[in-house]
C-alpha cells in the first residue's frame, strides 16, 4: 500500500526525501526547499483517526472437501471508528482470530466430480 505525501507548501509528490528517526519522518522537498515532519504513528487511510488496533486476521484454506481450515495468522490495522464492528465481533470471540471476510468455496463442478 502506498502512502501518498506531497510537499504542504507547492504539492510535489516526487521530488522528496526523508530521513527517519525512532518516531519521525524528517522530509524535505527537492523543488522548494520547504521542510516538515511526519509522524510514523498509525493513521486510517478513511477518516485519518490515529486510534488504531492491530488484531490477528486469519488465514483460511479448503483442507479436503468443503472442511475449511485456519493456517495461519496475519496482523492488520483496523479504525476504532471506521472498522468498530470488525473489532466488536473479534473483541467477541477472543483469543480466536478476526475470519476473512470472504472464505474459499467449492466450486459446483467440485462438489459432483
Amino acid at each position: 500500500m502506498a502512502i501518498d505525501i506531497a510537499c504542504p507548501a507547492c504539492g510535489e509528490t516526487e521530488a522528496l526525501t526523508g530521513v527517519r528517526g525512532d518516531e519521525s519522518i524528517d522530509l524535505t522537498c527537492d523543488a522548494c526547499g520547504a521542510r516538515w515532519v511526519r509522524s510514523l504513528a498509525k493513521r486510517c487511510d478513511v477518516c485519518g483517526g490515529d486510534d488504531i488496533q492491530t488484531v490477528p486476521l486469519a488465514i483460511v484454506e479448503r483442507s479436503r472437501g468443503t472442511q475449511l481450515s485456519i493456517l495461519g495468522t496475519r496482523p492488520i490495522d483496523l479504525c476504532s471508528h471506521c472498522d468498530a464492528a470488525r473489532l466488536r465481533g473479534y473483541h467477541a470471540n477472543r483469543p480466536n482470530p478476526l475470519m476473512p471476510d470472504a472464505l474459499p468455496t467449492v466450486g459446483e463442478e467440485q462438489m459432483n466430480g
